[in-house]
């Protein structure tokens, strides 16, 4: 395992470790100039490595694939063919069981400011057809965003939804409930009891889900989320902001949609920073495809074929309030 730090002029430093091209530590200068680690992250690398960790499934921080977010049925189709995958409570999850989180990945480029990692999948690694090769491209700016940029080829047609598991904390303790959240979706997709999507696409006016305008997350009916919102068009999906740090979030992206997951709580973990939590400590913009998009074909495809290249861009601004 190693690990990368990138940063730039204005205090930004990012952080990342080479196991699950995982990102480990990012701090933002907050609004008194402290820097504060935004994301939710464990102290020791090699904790990542842990059976208590890993059987937790918190993923903090992670490169998610082959394919992000949920699939039913122990099997996906592909050209009349049926390919088993690993299930667990029916449900196959972040690409299995030894999914992209827990491989070592490669450092192909790194400069100060710039790293690209990659890894080789081979042909029906975790039940997935065709040798897949991935890349991963984490860059600061001196605006103070993050960007990630994933590209990845394949020799036999394949499914593949990737994305980053970061957990987001402006004050980098306590939790998420004081902030504010603005998400630009008007409707998510219904799910079952296991998280599956039915198909559905449903409105959020009127809803727990309406975060069309900038609002606290914690109203008196707020139970949590860990729902798919359906993105609109343009490339800003989401803001952020903590009026405690007075530091805002910008998440773009090319995708079109976002999971977005609201953690409880935390086990009891060394994190970094001797970093504590309370109930609700942190929030996650996964973006990516429709979860179950191979048994929908409503759903926009995950298919990639041997003439395609998939390319993927997700970007965390970060801007100091007044």
């Amino acid at each position: 395992m190693e690990t990368i730090t990138l940063a730039n002029k204005n205090g930004l430093k990012l952080e990342i470790s080479t196991l699950g091209a995982t990102i480990t530590q990012l701090l933002i200068p907050s609004r008194n100039r402290k820097n504060v680690n935004v994301i939710a992250s464990l102290q020791n690398i090699k904790d990542y490595n842990s059976q208590q960790y890993i059987k937790e499934g918190l993923y903090l921080g992670s490169t998610i694939g082959r394919f992000a977010g949920r699939i039913s049925k122990g099997y996906f189709e592909i050209d009349n063919i049926k390919y088993p995958i690993y299930t667990k409570n029916k449900v196959h999850l972040h690409g299995g069981k030894v999914g992209f989180d827990k491989k070592i990945w490669t450092i192909e480029d790194c400069s100060q400011t710039s790293a690209k990692l990659s890894i080789l999948s081979p042909h029906m690694e975790e039940g997935y057809p065709g040798n897949l090769s991935v890349s991963v491209t984490f860059s600061v700016t001196e605006n103070n965003m993050v960007k990630l940029n994933y590209e990845a080829r394949t020799d036999k047609t394949t499914v593949l939804n990737l994305t980053n598991h970061s957990y987001f904390n402006l004050d980098g303790s306590g939790t998420i409930l004081n902030h504010r959240l603005q998400i630009e979706s008007d409707a998510y997709l219904e799910v079952d009891k296991t998280l599956i999507p039915t198909g559905r696409v449903l409105p959020v006016k009127s809803s727990s889900y309406d975060f069309t305008k900038l609002k606290e997350i914690g109203q008196p009916d707020f139970k949590g989320l860990d729902d798919t919102y359906v993105l609109r068009s343009n490339p800003l999906k989401a803001t952020l902001e903590s009026e405690q740090s007075g530091i805002q979030m910008r998440v773009y992206s090319n995708q079109p949609a976002m999971v977005v997951f609201t953690s409880p709580e935390f086990p009891n973990f060394n994190f970094k920073g001797g970093a504590s939590y309370s109930k609700f400590p942190a929030i996650c913009f996964e973006t990516q495809h429709y979860p179950d998009a191979p048994h929908h074909s409503n759903f926009p495809t995950t298919f990639l074929r041997p003439k395609d290249t998939y390319r993927q861009e997700t970007c965390f601004e970060f801007i100091a309030l007044p």
